[in-house]
């Protein structure tokens, strides 16, 4: 590594490639269990060959829409590739995004940075404790909002010069890290950040105006899920302590928050940050960043540089103070009476903000150094986190999923009658013989053509957050209670899905479910229907088109930002080759 390192470091300066081919190898490391043949089932991330269209896709349920558009998309897309295979391009794409951004971010911020501090800054930005803790807690499409940050500051900083492609680019930007709600919510406040400081060629509320502008668009999916549907009127005040932000070992909270970890779940973190190596590696990671700040406070004039470390310090105080009393009272207060404050209960994802100044910070150290010094420091961060390497320490692995999955989906999508599928057993999450030992959220929703009744009730250090799903949460007091099947037709059930090969609660389901009809039955899957009418549940046509609608208007920004940053990028490069 080192000899490969020195290579890179030692590359012509004016090489713009190897930073891009560096963040690849780094995201491959990273990653390479995963890239098999398999699927990703680990925790909250699912991905199966195939998802469909569904309400629940759409965000068009009682619950939250926190799977928008990210759901609709691998339904989209699944159609025609895999779904397994789309989700792990997603994911390379946007840790390999991530470490270029930085060392376009670093050119554009810092210009006389060299090859070397742009390498460091890339191993910064994609080797962390924050990177790995959301790749073991399954947030896959989290990470494409992270991957936007850095590329959203280089935005910011063309438009603030003046640049038309900037709009473009934070466009694309924006519409990116909306593949989830809390991604475009991170990008957002970084532009609103670079573009409210004072200077450059436009006045700063213009700036801020177009920014607001293209964050409605860029949110439009789940903007207009939410006002369709009218689902997460209101989050479980239980979720602001059961999500808060954690210290790890040999760290306080503010502590692993300022190392870029602190994830809520101590079991979703890599084996060093269960033991004092995490203190090692907190201070290994900062004794870089911390080493290149005097070469940042010369530049504190710098309108970029100073609106990125009150971000950087307002994200590690901020969740430092959720995780206090006083910071989980004011939680509680604000989910239960602030529309949307929902998805500032898990505090520590903000942490990310502050990762755009650590890689530029990491940089500025390294300014007037020899290559030596840029390799000494990239094997410093690298060593700070040994276990990120190959899928976290072999925990990143793909599965197979058993041929019944696919065999039930057919028999749903061949059968004349339509309806939801209750599920049993109760609850979200599934320990199957195939997976890890770590717990995994129900495949059902994503793999089967028919909206899924799930009541959103997750189990977090031995208490229950409450989720949003009424409707769900009657139909699981029916089968628990061994209801009638009339009282499932009521409530809009035409299917109900027992998955055997995993532990939960059943019940007296047995009641229920001995006076339904069962096309199919195996080891790790039975599938029962109730004759007669249903009850009809699902959204109207009109409502459907209205949110396909927003769907669309989230890819045309997307594809639109990306061709005209694109084109007008060439077309300036162009321009200045051309220049006497």
């Amino acid at each position: 590594m080192h000899h490969v390192m020195w290579r890179l470091m030692t590359a012509r300066p004016r090489a713009p490639f190897v930073p891009a081919v560096y963040s690849l190898i780094l995201a491959i490391l990273i990653l390479g269990p995963l890239l098999g043949p398999g699927y990703l089932l680990m925790r909250d991330a699912v991905s199966t060959p195939r998802s469909y269209l569904t309400d629940s896709a759409l965000g068009l349920t009682d619950a939250a829409a926190r799977a928008v558009p990210q759901d609709a998309l691998l339904a989209t897309m699944s159609a025609v590739v895999d779904g397994g295979l789309v989700v792990k391009m997603i994911l390379l794409a946007a840790l390999w995004a991530a470490g270029w951004g930085a060392a376009r971010m670093v050119r554009a911020v810092l210009p006389t940075a060299g090859l070397g501090p742009q390498l460091v800054a890339v191993t910064v930005m994609v080797w962390n404790p924050y990177v790995a803790e959301r790749l073991l807690q399954g947030h896959w499409s989290l990470l494409a909002g992270y991957a936007a940050l850095p590329w959203t500051v280089c935005a910011a900083v063309a438009i603030r010069r003046g640049h038309t492609h900037g709009w473009f680019a934070l466009a694309a930007c924006l519409a990116a890290a909306g593949l989830t709600p809390t991604g475009v919510l991170l990008a957002t406040v970084t532009a609103l950040a670079m573009l409210a400081a004072p200077g450059g060629r436009s006045a700063p509320w213009r700036r801020v105006a177009g920014a607001l502008i293209l964050f409605v668009l860029a949110s439009a999916p789940w903007l207009a899920a939410t006002a369709l549907s009218g689902g997460g009127d209101g989050s479980d005040p239980a979720g602001v302590a059961a999500f808060a932000a954690r210290a790890e070992p040999g760290l306080a909270t503010v502590g692993s928050l300022a190392g870029l970890g602190g994830v809520w779940n101590s079991a979703a973190v890599p084996d060093t940050r269960t033991t004092l190596f995490a203190l090692v590696g907190t201070v290994l990671l900062l004794g870089v960043v911390l080493s290149g700040l005097p070469a940042l406070w010369r530049r504190r004039r710098h309108p970029v540089v100073s609106a990125l470390a009150a971000l950087a310090l307002v994200a590690v105080l901020a969740p430092t103070f959720g995780a206090t009393s006083w910071g989980l009272d004011l939680g509680r207060w604000a989910v239960q009476n602030l529309p949307g404050a929902g998805l500032l209960r898990d505090s520590q994802k903000w942490v990310a903000l502050a990762a755009p100044l650590y890689a530029l910070a990491a940089a500025a150290a390294l300014l007037r150094r020899p290559s030596t010094w840029s390799v000494s420091a990239v094997l410093v961060v690298l060593l700070a986190l040994p276990d990120l390497a190959w899928g976290v320490g072999g925990a990143l692995r793909p599965i197979e999923y058993p041929r019944s999955w696919q065999q039930v989906a057919s028999q749903l999508d061949t059968d004349p009658n339509s309806g939801d599928i209750a599920v049993l057993p109760a609850g979200m999450f599934r320990k199957f013989s195939y997976t890890g030992p770590a717990p995994v959220l129900d495949p059902a929703p994503r793999m089967l053509p028919e909206d899924i009744l799930q009541t959103g009730e997750l189990v977090v250090a031995g208490g229950v957050v409450q989720g949003e799903g009424s409707r769900a949460q009657q139909v699981e007091r029916v089968l628990l209670t061994g209801g009638s099947a009339a009282d499932l037709a009521s409530l809009g059930v035409r299917w109900v899905l027992v998955e055997r090969d995993t532990p939960g609660l059943l019940g007296e389901s047995a009641t229920t479910l001995a006076g339904l009809d069962q096309p199919f039955s195996d080891e790790y899957l039975e599938l029962y229907r109730i004759d007669g009418d249903v009850a009809p549940h699902q959204a109207s046509e009109r409502t459907r088109a209205a949110a396909i609608s927003a769907h669309v208007l989230w890819a045309l920004l997307l594809s639109g930002g990306l061709l005209g940053a694109g084109v007008l990028d060439a077309y300036a490069l162009r321009q200045r080759r051309h220049q006497p």
